[in-house]
């Protein structure tokens, strides 16, 4: 699929923004906040409706507006078009269109426009908090199954709402409120059970794909292996929260559960988190990122709209180039947008270069 045209309204600091697009590489440079990572963050907005930035819809409105304006035109590879207009309010419900029919549930965007972002941040989906690869599992599960969306939603929910129930209960708790709880754990149960499953298969899907990619970016000779670490998983999480349920109590919070999972990484059996170098994570985290956009690919026959925002910050000219190069091999892409404050690295697959300032666009391709 390819984005053939972008219109925003109030978004960031664009005030109005008409670019066309295309297939193909599109480089975006210019100095820092003038727009670059604005401008892709749109078409991630337009694809999740939510930032990858991890900001609430109405910090994006441009200041003194009261909405902003997304527009994306979306052909797919077999032909199909899809317009897909949000608009974005600073205050009340956000409205999504698609194909001039409101979209009632944030899984038809994802149907309709799919991105896959890779970001500066990616370092730390190895040695940051488990926090952070929960997500990318989660997130990944969603653009293999659009149908889980809800899911992922209501396990956060279910698990908000019994640690508050936890906090209330105290170490002594009436049996009505013992009660509640076990209403709690019902549902948690069904639904952490049925997540845990999707995120072992997502890992059981990239496995192979990653270490491919790993092996692209870095080499041979090193084995990659990632582990689901979920020990609940093993009793089932029924079982599970009954034998925390003591804990859970004293401490006023739920012990275990996949918001307590972690995705572990490992270089020849060593976990990278702690013992890999800063390249190796470097690499690890573009690779993973590499591995669940090859299956988002396979899936749907079709790649996503590729976003490679800044994410050769801080390698120096030769890895700079290498990286770029790697990328644009072994992804399968049919439209990538590029951001860096720097010249990219020279690469005939370049489509266009376009400079931005200031929430402006200007075509800098060089000629021949």
């Amino acid at each position: 699929m390819i984005v053939r045209s972008l219109q925003l309204r109030n978004f960031r600091n664009y005030a109005a923004l008409d670019l066309s697009l295309g297939g193909g590489v599109f480089g975006l440079v210019g100095d820092n906040a003038q727009g670059k990572t604005n401008l892709v963050e749109a078409l991630v907005v337009l694809s999740t409706l939510k930032s990858f930035r991890g900001v609430a819809n109405d910090a994006v409105v441009r200041d003194g507006a009261e909405a902003a304006v997304l527009r994306a035109d979306v052909v797919h590879d077999d032909g199909r078009e899809f317009l897909i207009e949000i608009e974005l309010k600073r205050e009340g419900r956000s409205t999504v269109q698609i194909n001039r029919k409101r979209a009632a549930r944030t899984r038809d965007l994802l149907t309709a426009l799919r991105t896959s972002v890779f970001m500066p941040e990616d370092l730390y989906l190895i040695r940051g908090a488990a926090t952070e690869r929960r997500t990318v599992l989660d997130d990944a599960v969603v653009a293999l199954d659009p149908a889980r969306h809800d899911l992922v939603g209501e396990v956060e929910r279910v698990v908000r709402q019994r640690n508050s129930l936890l906090k209330e209960l105290g170490l002594r708790p009436s049996a009505t409120a013992l009660a509640s709880l076990d209403a709690w754990d019902d549902k948690l149960a069904t639904i952490g059970d049925e997540l845990g499953r999707a995120r072992a298969a997502v890992v059981d899907n990239i496995m192979g794909r990653v270490q491919a990619a790993y092996t692209a970016l870095a080499g041979g000779g090193v084995q990659v292996t990632l582990e689901y670490a979920a020990p609940w998983r093993e009793t089932g999480l029924m079982v599970a929260l009954r034998e925390a349920r003591a804990a859970d109590l004293r401490r006023g919070t739920s012990t275990v559960g996949p918001h307590r999972d972690d995705l572990v990484v490992s270089i020849d059996a060593l976990a990278a988190r702690t013992q890999g170098s800063h390249g190796e994570q470097h690499s690890l985290g573009l690779a993973l990122r590499m591995g669940i956009h090859h299956a988002v690919s396979d899936r749907w026959g079709s790649p996503p709209v590729l976003v490679l925002d800044d994410v050769l910050a801080g390698l120096d000219p030769r890895r700079k180039a290498a990286v770029f190069e790697q990328l644009l091999v072994h992804l399968p892409t049919r439209q990538v947008l590029v951001t860096s404050p720097e010249a990219l690295p020279d690469s005939p697959r370049i489509t266009r270069v376009l400079r931005v300032i200031a929430g402006t666009i200007t075509d800098v391709t060089p000629e021949g």
